[in-house]
């Protein structure tokens, strides 16, 4: 076993006695994407990492080589996003390292697992979501001899890529449980559960055949639009989300890991929309499928529209309707380019027509997609654990032997 030393930084821990240690400006050239479009080469310039696809509104810096790139800004900032070869252009906010003085894979996995690291250690965290130069030019490296280096890219080659095909085999799982799920529920919310039972057009294509019992009526006609003011039971602020639903702001940030957007301090609360339980709320990326259920007493921003039954319904069916495919791509119909500032409104909605099964029938549909979407669910999740463990492994891996604490095994 060999002798080990302090490398004298915390989140890397003890280093092999003979390797070296250097600051990554020592190792390569670091640069940023910058606004120079002169040489500007739309044509087989691969890949574009730029935000906007119109290349005469890019500012980039266009490169020609082997480069490593790594996130300047944003929710991502740090992250180690891309080995890439060959010509392609970047964004001003992302970092190139380039010009290698060391195994450029080498120092791809050793980055991209420590600088996450470095990122949530300690007073560190004050840099996101901005990543300044410095702290990038002065990261430690630990540097083995170069065979070793390549000794240990060609292992964490070999057993990522065999973590990671297993990895893509369950990603392909989830999303076909994923797509069963939505097959599902289109199917139950708008051909109900019975095989047997007579069917009939519906005219409407996104419905296709229904139930003969069924009614087809306009939105307008089953829910109303309400623009109450002030919630007088509850002035807690909710947070309309297409994962949770209409939710709590506190509870929003609890189960995303993420800051809810807050209002300025100057609002008058009394002027937010009332929601109350059992309203429905048009989401402001309604494109995506955003009619979102509230299960909660208080009040959104003006912005949103809020609309209820306007007579006995089941709500987890209509639930399940609003999220099926076919119903975002008819209310996409009604929308322009989210650029364009255009949202779905509750009059495009109550012109359209939906599906309207006897009472019976919604709450055998919901119960019936309660039970199956939650088994589907609860497979997902577990699948979703085993990645987590796969990813988790991955990385301890690409630690232990970047670091030096465990060898390359040799025959």
């Amino acid at each position: 076993m060999r002798e080990m030393k302090d490398s004298g930084v915390k989140w890397i821990g003890n280093i092999p006695e003979v390797w070296d240690q250097k600051h990554l400006k020592y190792l390569c050239s670091i640069t940023t994407g910058n606004e120079d479009t002169q040489n500007a080469d739309p044509e087989g310039t691969f890949p574009f990492y730029v935000r906007s696809p119109e290349v005469e509104r890019c500012n980039r810096y266009t490169f020609d080589g082997e480069g490593i790139l790594v996130a300047g800004d944003g929710a991502g900032a740090g992250r180690v996003f891309h080995h890439a070869f060959g010509k392609y252009a970047i964004h001003q906010r992302v970092y190139l390292l380039y010009d290698f003085k060391i195994n450029t894979s080498f120092l791809h996995y050793y980055i991209s697992n420590l600088f996450p690291q470095l990122m949530n250690y300690g007073s560190a965290q004050s840099t996101v979501p901005s990543l300044r130069l410095p702290m990038l030019q002065n990261f430690n490296v630990v540097i083995p001899s170069l065979k070793e280096q390549q000794l240990i890219t060609r292992f964490l080659y070999s057993k990522c890529a065999e973590i990671d095909s297993i990895s893509e085999d369950i990603r392909k799982e989830i999303e076909t449980l994923q797509e069963y799920r939505k097959s599902i529920i289109t199917e139950a919310v708008t051909k109900g559960l019975d095989p047997n039972v007579e069917m009939k057009d519906s005219g409407v294509e996104w419905i296709g055949m229904i139930p003969n019992s069924w009614e087809l009526e306009k939105g307008k006609y089953v829910f109303i639009q309400k623009n109450e003011r002030g919630n007088t039971i509850c002035l807690q602020l909710l947070s309309p989300t297409q994962k949770y639903g209409v939710i709590p702001q506190d509870k929003y940030e609890e189960l995303s890991g993420m800051k809810a957007v807050k209002l300025n301090e100057k609002v008058d609360l009394s002027e937010l929309k009332t929601v109350h339980k059992g309203a429905f709320c048009i989401s402001l990326r309604s494109f995506q499928g955003g009619f979102e259920y509230s299960d909660y007493e208080g009040v959104v921003s003006p912005a949103y529209q809020i609309f209820y039954p306007t007579r006995n319904i089941c709500d987890d069916y209509y639930r399940y309707l609003f999220k099926t495919q076919g119903f975002i791509q008819e209310m996409n119909s009604f929308t322009m380019s989210l650029r364009d500032g255009k949202n779905i409104a509750f009059e495009d909605f109550g012109n359209s027509l939906i599906p309207v099964p006897p009472l019976s029938i919604q709450n055998d549909i919901a119960t019936f997609l309660n039970t199956k979407c939650s088994e589907i669910d609860s497979i997902i999740a577990d699948k979703q654990k085993q990645l987590d463990v796969l990813a988790e492994y991955r990385k301890s891996l690409i630690y232990e032997y970047v670091t030096g604490k465990k060898e390359v095994p040799t025959k």
